[in-house]
């Protein structure tokens, strides 16, 4: 049996490759009828601080999993004292926190933009003054776009500051970076040491919010192979076990820099479900029960679409327009919202851009960002 703290559409992901392996499960999530709930996992509805859920939890497992880092460290690192939790606690307190990620990428010589604690806002100012432009974020919580502020000026400083403020965590200040591109790598490890990479895709954004992956991202051979790199000296450095999402720049010197991790399967890995010999969430479910990992290997070009709240009702009125290359995920999430990630979409093909013009008269994504990434 093997438990999932977080019941969201990474968990549902998983519980849909571990069936398929012969795997049970058994989530721990606050809303009833999670995702992972709806693709047969049975549920303890309970706050992820709950010690008696969690102890309900680690009765009932072999092993435990998080599939989101917005958990409770001390939790999870009570819950890891009672039943096999390969992750670990300390890997999500890193990642939980910007200043101790930026600081351990750092001490692994991983390249990473330069960044100030700040307490007061008088802190941003000399921020401001010594790294040019900014990225105000809120040391913890936050994710697809929240908790951050861009300040390009002194003028935005004091609204920057106040609103972030109010989320009444610490504040960091990462020198704002100009790049060419932005790229993932999914990488993945198991206890006896064993590591595998996907390959990397290219990421857009829109309001922060991940929109179109591309796979493999258009890179020349020795910056992809450098990419991977990064990502295996970072797993072993955190002596990964499962899969981890290393965010990254691509410079305009061609040079990386590394933006953040995600210590569970990631967004722009969702490809590999119909793209790749193994998908992320299989290779994570055989990382945590130490089985060997699988290969990575791309067998088409891919692409990766978000949808969105915005997105769905349109696309379902159109289902019948897809192009034939397209495989359609949906999460059954009960409250579509704009900016909540409904599903993905994803499509392999020799020609990625011979997609642009059957996505582009779907009308559903924007035409400009299509343009971009076909």
């Amino acid at each position: 049996m093997v438990g999932l703290l977080g019941g969201g559409q990474l968990a549902q992901m998983l519980v849909l490759a571990g069936h398929a392996m012969g795997f049970r499960f058994i989530v721990l999530d606050p809303a009833s009828n999670c995702p992972a709930a709806l693709a047969g996992a049975k549920q303890i509805t309970s706050a992820y601080d709950d010690f008696e859920a969690l102890a309900e939890l680690a009765d009932a497992c072999d092993v435990v999993s998080y599939e989101f880092e917005n958990v409770n460290a001390d939790a999870v690192a009570w819950l890891e004292e009672r039943v096999d939790l390969p992750q670990g606690s300390q890997l999500l307190r890193i990642s939980q926190n910007r200043i101790r990620e930026k600081t351990f990428l750092e001490e692994l010589a991983v390249p990473v933009a330069p960044f100030q604690k700040i307490i007061t806002e008088k802190d941003v100012s000399a921020a401001f003054d010594m790294l040019g432009g900014l990225m105000l974020k809120t040391v913890t919580g936050g994710y697809d776009g929240r908790g951050q502020a861009r300040i390009s000026s002194t003028a935005q400083i004091p609204e920057a500051f106040s609103t972030l403020s109010q989320a009444k965590t610490e504040i960091v200040a990462e020198q704002f970076v100009h790049f060419e591109m932005e790229i993932s790598v999914i990488v993945a490890r198991n206890r006896l040491g064993e590591i595998r990479c996907f390959t990397p895709a290219e990421n857009l954004h829109k309001k922060n919010i991940l929109t179109i992956s591309r796979i493999p991202a258009r890179l020349v051979p020795e910056v992809s192979e450098q990419a991977q790199n990064v990502a295996k000296k970072i797993a072993e450095g955190l002596e990964l076990v499962g899969v981890l999402g290393v965010e990254m720049f691509v410079l305009p010197d061609g040079k990386l820099q590394v933006n953040e991790i995600a210590p569970r399967p990631h967004n722009s890995g969702h490809f590999t479900q119909n793209a790749c010999a193994t998908s992320q969430f299989e290779q994570h479910l055989r990382a945590i029960t130490n089985l060997a990992l699988g290969s990575t290997e791309l067998h088409k070009p891919a692409l990766m679409l978000n949808i969105l709240g915005e997105h769905l009702p349109l696309l379902l009125e159109k289902l019948k327009d897809l192009p034939p290359e397209a495989k359609l995920h949906l999460y059954g999430k009960q409250d579509c919202r704009s900016g909540r990630k409904m599903g993905h979409l994803n499509l392999t093909s020799d020609s990625l851009e011979s997609l642009l013009e059957p996505l582009q008269n779907l009308g559903v994504w924007d035409a400009d960002l299509l343009n971009k990434m076909l």
